[in-house]
Parts: structure tokens; sequence; C-alpha cells
């Protein structure tokens, strides 16, 4: 009998889940849709091209609203056994309110795992299709970034004047052995410059030992500069988010190919975030069933259960904020970065310790 209702509230339970994940779906395919007519405007393009993109990228985007997801989709679930008396009935089987919410917290955790190991591997393919297809009609396609074995490559400007930078290497938020080339319409080079090292974490970069050789009608000036200053349109923040969104990078691979990613110039650091992000995904979604349960299970009336998911939106809201400036202070290395990114779910985990007990009493 036991295993009977088990399965009876798993499945219900996962049944309400991928009918709030269709509901996200819709909502982030038509508004995706939108910003993706938006960019293709300008290009002889029908509709299908921006509709295969947002089909490519909504689906990664629910894997980040999954915590969100997961919550909704409990106060459904544990709403709908109140109102139809399911909870009672289950009390005369020996199920408490706290066993009962058990079973759905690791559903959600078994699901946040099923996740990260089936549907994140696909996930990362369609964003990398995603960001490939929509690199090829970019208004930018002239500024250009390659990062591979034989080291940095980037080109910017506009054809009658340009500048191609090459680097050996980023490390943190350098670039190592650095020597740019600003050249005319014509190819010709008009100023090298070179360093061993040069700051770029904004877009005035700074040279430490800067080496300048400028070429006008055949004669070659050589001046050095310490603490030389260079526009540039790229900074590091730039450079990760456009040439190395992580989301195109599998959780199993992050994983099993982090030393590989590491000698591509890939930073340490982002690496940790991330990987931690995604590990404590299936925590995260088992707490916010238990946050969801203190929200409900505790109310009687119709018109407590509407004022407790008006309030319950609210923390969601906080909590997504809460996340952000976790993560911002552990980028800035206020904290820990791994503690950053874990802290969210400590704090919601304490908080969840002491209202599931007065939820058990009830």
């Amino acid at each position: 009998m036991n295993k009977v209702i088990n399965q009876y509230l798993m499945f219900g339970f996962l049944k309400i889940i991928f009918n709030v994940i269709l509901i996200f779906l819709c909502l982030g395919i038509v508004l995706n849709l939108f910003e993706e007519i938006e960019f293709f405007k300008n290009l002889d393009k029908d509709i299908i091209l921006p509709f295969i993109l947002t089909l490519m990228y909504v689906p990664n985007l629910l894997i980040q609203l999954l915590p969100f997801i997961i919550f909704f989709a409990a106060m459904w679930y544990l709403v709908s056994i109140k109102s139809n008396t399911d909870l009672i009935s289950l009390k005369t089987f020996g199920y408490s309110n706290l066993k009962v919410i058990a079973i759905l917290s690791f559903t959600a955790l078994i699901f946040g795992i099923i996740i990260l190991f089936t549907i994140n591997p696909l996930t990362s393919s369609m964003v990398k299709y995603y960001e490939k297809t929509k690199a090829q009609y970019a208004k930018d396609i002239d500024h250009l970034v390659t990062i591979n074995k034989n080291g940095v490559w980037i080109k910017e400007g506009e054809d009658d004047d340009f500048r191609i930078v090459t680097a050996k290497e980023i490390t943190g938020e350098f670039l190592r052995d650095i020597t740019i080339y600003e050249l005319d319409s014509n190819y010709n080079i008009n100023r090298r410059i070179e360093s061993e090292e040069a700051n770029i974490s904004d877009n005035i970069w700074i040279f430490d030992n800067a080496k300048i050789l400028s070429f006008n009608s055949g004669d070659i000036n050589e001046i050095s500069e310490v603490n030389f200053k260079y526009y540039s349109i790229y900074n590091m923040n730039k450079l990760n988010s456009l040439y190395r969104n992580l989301d195109t990078i599998s959780f199993i691979n992050l994983i099993t190919k982090k030393d590989t990613l590491i000698s591509r110039g890939y930073s340490s650091e982002v690496l940790k975030e991330k990987i931690h992000t995604l590990i404590s995904l299936p925590v995260f979604l088992f707490l916010m069933v238990l946050l969801a349960a203190i929200f409900t299970v505790g109310t009687n009336s119709r018109l407590q259960n509407i004022y407790y998911i008006f309030v319950s939106i609210i923390v969601c809201v906080l909590i997504y904020y809460f996340r952000d400036l976790s993560i911002a202070m552990g980028q800035t290395n206020r904290i820990s970065l791994t503690l950053s990114i874990w802290m969210p779910t400590i704090a919601i985990g304490l908080f969840c310790s002491i209202g599931i007990l007065q939820i058990n009493e009830k």
C-alpha cells in the first residue's frame, strides 16, 4: 500500500512539474521570439530561423529557472491535495505532513540529478548551435575573437582602420606576451605594440611595460612606456560572455575535461563557479519544495492560500537577487567563490529546517 501511495504522490507531483514547465516554455518562446525577430528584422530571413533559434535557446533558460519552476509546482500540488482532502486521507494511512513533504522533496532532488546528466548535455548542444548560427548574422562580425591552442587572436575595427591583437594566453585578467598590430586598409602596419602582459579587466587596457614601434614613410620610431594605456571594445567580462559561454559545455564535460578547458584559456575560477552552481541545483530544488510547503501546508482557508502565494512570489524575487548578490561578492573576492554559490542554499536550508518542524506538528 505504501508503495502505491508513494508512486501516487511522486507521479502526481511530476505531472504538475511538467505542466508548469510547459507554461514557462510557452512564455519563454513568445518572449524570446520577439527578441529574435527584432535581431533579424533588417536581414532577409523569414520567421522560421528566429523560431528555430528560440527553440534552441529557451530549454537552457528553463534549467536556470528550474528552482522557481519547482517552487511553483510544489505550491500548486500541495494546494490541490489540500483542496480535494487528499492530504487528510493520507493521514489515515499514517502519512504525516513531514513524510509527504519528504517524498516530494526527494522527487525534486532526483529530478534535478536526472536533468544534470541527461537534459543538460542536450541543452548545451542546443545553445552551441544557437550561438554559432547567430554569430553568422551578427552586425559586429568584423570584430572577431579566436581562442585556441595557438593563443588568443582578436580583430577589431573597420576595414580602413583595424587592429589585430595576438597573445600567448589569458591568465586571470591578463593577456600574456601580447602584440598589437595597427593596420590600414591596404594591410600596411602603422604601429606595433608589444608587452609581456596587459591588464584587460577594463576597456582601457594597461600594459606593464610597452614597446611601441611606429612606421612612418619607411622610418621606424621606437619608444618604451610604463603603464601604457590602450582602448579596446573588449574587456575580460566581454570575452568570457561572448566567446566562453559555459552554457555550451555540459555538466559532464565540465567535470571530466576541466584541465583541458583550463589549458584552452578558460579561467579556473569561472569553471569552479559554473560547476558548483550546477552541483547545487538538485539540492536547491529539494529546498524549494520545503519552502513551498512552509507557505502552503499550514494554511487552511482559500484567502490565506492567495495571500501566501503572493508572499511566496516576493520571496522568489528576493531569492533570485540574493543569489546574484552572493555570487557577485564571490567574484569580487569579498567572500570565497564556493561559499558565495552555496550561501543562498545554506540560508534557505536553515530557514526551512525551522519552518518544516512547525508544519509537521499541524
